[in-house]
């Protein structure tokens, strides 16, 4: 008898998992759970933004130019010189990665009425690299200025391109008053 009872419990717990599945519990919607994004290991960095934007003319005088990629950048890197189709507008050695870590700014200097060509990237080593060390597509950025009088302060070059002062241009060095030297 008690061969029975356990048969027919198992023929019964047997037929239940053979019938209809349970309804699905109702899909949740997608969250957000990281501000991180991943790209390809080979994702080439590019360029989404600059100011000057390709091909813009603008007002002469002090300029902080900006290229924005569309990647965490390396702080270390950079390569940009003289572009075909223009000259290569007077700017500091060194572009500064603002604290988004996609946007280099440089401070620069443009004469009136002159077309501006800048490349990027265009050695075949070095320059603008991701946080994984890809380099960034090689581009031109090239522009042009008007007779019209344009900044004069880099306070006001960094509202004219759209930055805050916090964005300055130029890195900071340490404090070195007091110290003493070899000379």
């Amino acid at each position: 008898m008690r061969l029975t009872v356990l048969t027919l419990a198992a023929v019964l717990w047997s037929g239940a998992a053979l019938a209809a599945p349970a309804p699905a519990a109702p899909s949740l919607p997608p969250k957000d759970v990281s501000p991180v994004t991943v790209f390809p290991a080979t994702a080439a960095p590019k360029i989404v933004k600059s100011f000057p934007a390709a091909g813009q003319a603008l007002q002469a005088g002090v300029t902080v130019m900006s290229v924005t990629f569309d990647q965490p950048m390396l702080k270390t890197g950079f390569d940009f010189g003289p572009g075909p189709g223009g000259e290569t507008p007077h700017c500091l050695k060194t572009p500064r990665l603002l604290d988004d870590n996609k946007t280099f700014v440089l401070l620069c200097t443009t004469d009136p009425h002159k077309s501006y060509a800048l490349t990027i990237n265009a050695k075949p080593e070095g320059g603008f690299a991701n946080v994984a060390e890809h380099r960034a597509e090689p581009t031109t950025l090239a522009f042009s200025t008007t007779d019209a009088d344009g900044p004069r302060t880099v306070a006001a070059a960094l509202k004219v391109s759209g930055l805050r002062p916090l964005d300055m241009p130029i890195q900071e060095s340490p404090d070195r008053r007091g110290e003493k030297t070899d000379h």
